[in-house]
């Protein structure tokens, strides 16, 4: 089954929790955010407005990165979710650089948060991130009760409930429904995010 997944916009308030929950409960190193929020703003006065935009990997359905890793180490599962072959990936940064939308990330050395003597936690939660290897959001994959579902704790930890995660069918129809859009739609990915837009902007 192909997955998808949709943020609504009118809904999200910029809390980060959803980037907190997924640090919590995939423990990634200094500098790897799987999942982040962008605050800014757009346009110019009178005319400018805030933009709030949270950000995971966009699960593309022609994943540049993909196509750049040149050991195989990256790849499309049957459920349409961009992987890492931890044990294949080389470090050569080549996906990181190809991937539009900065979900990439490589882990460049062994330190933790506190240097290269890592505490308990962090002795335990490395374990799957080796130092020069390229580590990105996988959905969740293993959080689930059985194991293999995608189950991405950012949804359940949105306290807004804006974020929606489901079979891709579904996912499109409601971005259809209300307008949603994918991010960077020039760079020709078909990504499996969607956003539903703003239509009460204050």
């Amino acid at each position: 089954m192909d997955y998808g997944f949709a943020i609504d916009l009118e809904k999200c308030v910029g809390c980060h929790g959803c980037s907190v929950a997924c640090k919590a409960a995939n423990g990634t190193p200094p500098g790897i955010t799987r999942s982040h929020v962008v605050r800014g703003t757009e346009g110019t006065y009178p005319n400018a407005k805030r933009i709030i935009r949270p950000m995971l990997c966009m699960m593309c359905e022609q994943p540049l990165c993909v196509a750049a890793c040149s050991t195989g180490a990256s790849y499309v599962d049957d459920n349409g979710i961009v992987l890492i072959d931890k044990e294949k990936c080389d470090g050569c940064g080549s996906c990181v650089e190809a991937c539009p939308y900065g979900a990439r990330y490589l882990r460049e050395n062994e330190d933790g948060y506190f240097g290269a003597e890592l505490n308990e936690y962090e002795q335990v939660a490395y374990a799957d991130m080796p130092a020069q290897c390229a580590d990105k959001c996988d959905f969740c994959i293993g959080h689930s009760e059985d194991g293999v579902t995608p189950d991405p704790v950012c949804v359940k930890a949105c306290m807004a409930e804006a974020r929606f995660f489901g079979p891709l069918d579904e996912i499109k129809a409601m971005a259809e429904e209300r307008g949603g859009e994918v991010y960077l739609p020039e760079e020709g990915t078909s990504p499996r995010v969607y956003y539903l837009p703003v239509i009460n902007q204050p």
